[in-house]
């Protein structure tokens, strides 16, 4: 039986011993640190060129913030998990992070051995994130996810087919289009040519903004 290939880590965070003590932390067989970023306008630059299965990214960045590259890079890069890991515990960042496209936070109180821990459980599907913090989320979204998706429906149901409306729900939930693909048994070239199809009936550049237009109604 081959053996899995390691997964391929983007670090990106502004402090040269912080990324030194992360990279040290994730050093082992099925892990491998393949590019470090001292800014998120690096990581713009980086990650569609490396095409790393895992960013692990901090929100306080010069210039540019994680919460900003977060939202560029996640339409971007739709088959890369970003992590964010940082030393902020608000509420707001942790949501804003989620609400662009963000698969995890941690903060950087985590262990050595926790953070590896949780690197390598996203491949088992595990969600990197605190109990507190996925508390807060499931929280968040159950106040407001009924409201957005009753909005999003009467502004959307008469430009979007029923499949279509499918698509754009499950976009919007942060699902790759291969995820979309098996929930609804259609091919991912399908996918494709449905979020097409969204973008352009929509009026929007991106799946980014077309999540964003799902989600504000």
């Amino acid at each position: 039986m081959q053996a899995e290939t390691p997964m391929r880590v983007l670090l990106v965070d502004d402090h040269a011993l912080v990324r030194s003590a992360i990279r040290q932390a994730l050093e082992a067989p099925d892990v491998t640190v393949v590019g470090e970023a001292r800014s998120a306008e690096e990581a713009l630059e980086m990650a569609p060129r490396l095409r790393p299965d895992l960013v692990l990214l901090d929100i306080d960045l010069p210039g540019m913030t994680g919460i900003e590259a977060v939202r560029e890079l996640a339409p971007r890069l739709p088959e890369t998990r970003i992590v964010m890991l940082t030393v902020s515990t608000d509420r707001r960042d942790l949501l804003d992070a989620v609400r662009h496209g963000a698969f995890g936070y941690l903060t950087k109180d985590l262990s050595g051995d926790a953070l590896l821990r949780a690197v390598r459980g996203i491949r088992r599907g595990d969600l990197p994130m605190s109990r507190v913090h996925a508390a807060v989320v499931v929280d968040h979204l159950a106040r407001t996810t009924g409201r957005s998706a009753a909005s999003a429906t009467d502004e959307v149901g008469g430009l979007l087919s029923a499949r279509e409306q499918e698509v754009l729900r499950l976009l919007a939930e942060g699902m790759t289009d291969r995820e979309i693909a098996s929930a609804l048994a259609i091919s991912p070239r399908t996918v494709e040519s449905h979020v097409s199809s969204v973008l352009r009936k929509l009026g929007v550049r991106n799946r980014a903004e077309a999540a964003q237009r799902y989600r504000s109604g």
